[in-house]
C-alpha cells in the first residue's frame, strides 16, 4: 500500500518507519525543512532502541522517504495518517491547530478515495471536526478514521510491530477494510483488532493512559503512607502485583511520571470532563499527587544538609523522563535541578542519551559530565532520578572513592537496603527505611 505520515515526530517517524518495514511505500511529510533534510540524509532526530536499523533499511531499499510538499507526500496515498503534534493548551485541553491546518489542505489536495487517520491523541470529537474541514474543499469520497497509538517510549518498535491490540475508531466498511489490511501483517499470531466508533476509540488512549497513571499516584500514595507507617513498599507492591486483577505493571513507587503522554493525557482527559460538566475527582487527585512527588526528595536533601545546599556539589543520574529515550519532556529531573541552583547547590549531571536536550533548556548552568562516575567526582551526594540500567549495578568500590560523602538520594528505589547498610551509605529512597551510616565521612 502507498501510504502518507503528516508529522515526524516521535509517533510520525515510528510509524512510518515501521510500516515501511512491513513492506509498504511511505511518504513521510514536515514543514520543518532543516527536520526533513537531516532526515533525507540520515540523521534520526530522535533516540529509541531499534529505529535506526529499521529506518536506515528501508531509506536504503525505497521505501521510506521525506518531504515538505503535502501534496507531494499523499500523491497516491490509500492512508494518510495524521501524527501531528497536540500540545496543551493554557486551560489544558489539547490544541487542535496542526491537525485542522492540515485537515484544510487535504481537502484541496485530494484527488482520490483515502482513509484520513488520526494517529495523534485528539479529544473526543476530533474526527468529526477533521472530517468536516477537510470537506469544506473535498471534490472526493474519504474517510476519517481514529487509530490512536499505545507506544512506549524505549520500546515503541516491539509495541508497533507486535501490537497488544489495534484500536480503530470507524463507521465505514470501506475504511474497516481498507485499515484491515494495513494491520494484517502486524496482529498474525491473533491479537486483536478493535473496531468501534470514533469517539469510544478517541476515548480509549485517554482512559489507558489515565488508568497506568492512577496506578503510578496510588502506588506513590501508598509509599508515602509506608514511610510513615514503617512497612516496605517494593514488599507491598510484589504482594500485590501477584493479583491477577491487578498485575504487576506501573506499580513501582518513586518521584512520578513525566514524559510527552501521561501529564498531557490525562489533563486533557480532565479538561474534556469539565467541557462535559462532569467532575472527574480521581484525575484531579492524580495530577495533585504526580505534581507534589516529583519534588518529593527535595525537602528530604535539603533536611540532610541541615537547609544549606550552598556551595554544595550534586550529582545526578539521570536527566530524561524514563530509561531507553532522550525525552525530557515534564522529566522529575528538571524541576529538581532547578530548585537545587536555586538554592546555591551546584549540579553535575549525567545521562547517556539526554544530555544535549537538557543543554538546550540549562545551557551552561550546570555540569555536564561525559561518564556517570565523572558526575560523581568530589560531589557531596548522588541524586537518582531515571532507573537506566548502568545505574542499577555500578562499582560501588569506584563511587565510594569519588564522591566526598556516601549519600545517595534514591528517586527509583535501585538498590537493595540491606546492601546499603553493609556498604555504609546514608540512603534515602521512597516508601522504605531510611539507611543512615553511623559515622558520616568529612564534607
Amino acid at each position: 500500500m502507498k501510504i502518507a505520515v503528516v508529522g515526524t515526530g516521535y509517533v510520525g517517524l515510528v510509524t512510518g518507519t515501521c510500516f515501511a518495514e512491513t513492506g509498504n511505500q511511505v511518504t513521510c511529510v514536515d514543514i520543518d525543512e532543516r527536520k526533513v533534510q537531516k532526515l533525507i540524509n540520515g540523521i534520526i532526530p530522535i533516540y529509541e532502541p531499534g529505529l535506526d536499523v529499521l529506518f536506515n533499511r528501508n531509506t536504503a531499499e525505497g521505501r521510506l522517504k521525506f518531504t515538505t510538499s503535502l501534496a507531494e507526500g499523499i500523491e497516491g496515498a490509500e492512508v494518510i495518517f495524521l501524527a501531528l503534534p497536540t500540545p496543551p493548551g493554557e486551560d489544558g485541553s489539547a490544541d487542535l491547530k496542526y491537525i485542522l491546518k492540515v485537515a484544510g489542505d487535504l481537502g484541496q489536495l485530494l484527488k482520490d478515495y483515502a482513509v484520513i487517520v488520526d494517529k495523534s491523541t485528539v479529544p473526543v470529537g476530533t474526527a468529526e471536526k477533521v472530517h468536516d474541514y477537510i470537506s469544506l474543499g473535498a471534490q472526493v469520497e474519504f474517510d476519517v478514521v481514529s487509530n490512536p497509538e499505545f507506544l512506549r517510549e524505549g520500546v515503541a518498535i516491539d509495541d508497533f510491530m507486535k501490537p497488544d491490540r489495534v484500536v480503530i475508531g470507524t463507521k465505514s466498511e470501506r475504511a474497516k477494510a481498507v485499515m484491515n489490511k494495513l494491520y494484517a501483517p502486524l496482529v498474525r499470531q491473533g491479537n486483536p483488532v478493535i473496531f468501534m466508533d470514533e469517539r469510544s476509540a478517541e476515548m480509549t488512549k485517554y482512559a489507558a493512559n489515565a488508568f497506568l497513571a492512577v496506578k503510578i499516584s496510588f502506588m506513590n500514595e501508598i509509599a508515602n503512607l509506608c514511610e510513615k507507617a514503617g512497612a516496605n513498599v517494593d514488599d507491598i507492591r510484589r504482594g500485590i502485583g501477584t493479583d491477577s486483577r491487578i498485575g504487576k505493571r506501573f506499580l513501582f513507587a518513586g518521584i512520578g511520571y513525566g514524559g510527552s503522554c501521561f501529564p498531557k493525557d490525562v489533563q486533557a482527559l480532565a479538561k474534556t470532563a469539565q467541557e462535559y460538566a462532569y467532575d472527574f475527582q480521581i484525575l484531579k487527585s492524580v495530577m495533585d499527587v504526580n505534581a507534589k512527588q516529583k519534588t518529593k526528595l527535595l525537602p528530604v536533601i535539603n533536611q540532610h544538609f541541615n537547609g544549606d545546599l550552598k556551595g554544595k556539589t550534586i550529582a545526578v543520574w539521570g536527566l530524561a523522563f524514563k530509561p531507553y529515550t532522550d525525552d525530557i519532556r515534564e522529566a522529575p529531573a528538571l524541576e529538581n535541578i532547578e530548585a537545587l541552583l536555586a538554592a546555591g547547590a551546584k549540579v553535575t549531571a549525567y545521562d547517556p542519551e539526554a544530555m544535549d536536550n537538557v543543554k538546550n533548556v540549562l545551557g551552561n548552568r550546570i555540569t555536564y559530565a561525559h561518564t556517570s562516575y565523572a558526575a560523581l567526582d568530589d560531589a557531596d551526594a548522588l541524586v537518582i532520578m531515571t532507573e537506566w540500567p548502568m545505574f542499577r549495578t555500578p562499582e560501588f568500590s569506584k563511587m565510594n572513592l569519588l564522591l566526598k560523602n556516601k549519600v545517595i538520594f534514591d528517586g527509583r528505589n535501585l538498590y537493595e537496603l540491606e546492601q546499603m547498610k553493609e556498604m555504609g551509605y546514608t540512603y534515602y529512597s521512597v516508601g522504605r527505611e531510611t539507611v543512615t551510616q553511623a559515622v558520616e565521612q568529612p564534607a
